[in-house]
């Protein structure tokens, strides 16, 4: 019996003579057989395989269902921005539009309704998205009431829709007779001119 499991042995290559017999492994390759094993042996304790450490939160899909690893030649949201779309941006995300939009409209006032009515009117407040205007005398105050429509779409090209819906367009303020802290309410003074 004892020849029979000696004859046995020598027909089958043991262990270290196959790892020497065969080829090379390179370290790629036993890097990658030796983690199979720990896997194996893993398995074979119960444990999970796997799993390992908390991967990072994925980023959701595009709305095609792929994700998108590199930008190719197209604009990506990535690349550098102008920096006018960055400000914007910013001043959407801070609430900051409509002190924009009033600077804008009152620095840029000739720019927007041109210098003929700029030289006759000019902004005084901005209210609730109303837009008082003072005109230098009161056929040019009747005159921008009838461009009242044309003045809103030049602003709203300029500032954005929105950000004026409507004019308060007045005339020249009448000469006060109010002199000093105290008066007397009333209409003033009537008979003056006789």
């Amino acid at each position: 019996m004892s020849g029979e499991t000696t004859g046995e042995s020598a027909d089958q290559p043991t262990e270290a003579g196959t790892a020497s017999a065969g080829p090379e492994l390179s370290g790629y390759e036993r890097a990658r057989k030796a983690l199979e094993e720990a896997r194996a042996a893993a398995r074979a304790s119960g444990k999970s395989v796997g799993q390992g450490r908390a991967s990072p939160q994925r980023r959701p899909l595009r709305a095609g269902g792929s994700r998108r690893r590199w930008s190719g030649a197209g604009p990506d949201g990535r690349d550098p921005q102008p920096f006018g779309r960055l400000v914007g941006g910013i001043a959407r995300e801070r609430g900051w539009e409509p002190q924009i939009a009033e600077g804008t409209l009152f620095g840029m006032w000739e720019q927007i309704v041109g210098s003929d009515i700029a030289s006759h009117a000019q902004p005084t407040a901005l209210r609730d998205n109303v837009l008082s205007v003072q005109a230098e005398s009161t056929a040019w105050a009747t005159q921008l009431r009838y461009v009242q429509s044309q003045i809103l779409a030049k602003i709203a090209a300029a500032v954005g829709d929105g950000a004026v819906t409507s004019l308060r367009i007045t005339g020249p303020k009448a000469p006060s007779w109010r002199k000093g802290d105290r008066h007397v309410r009333g209409r003033g003074p009537r008979d003056t001119y006789g």
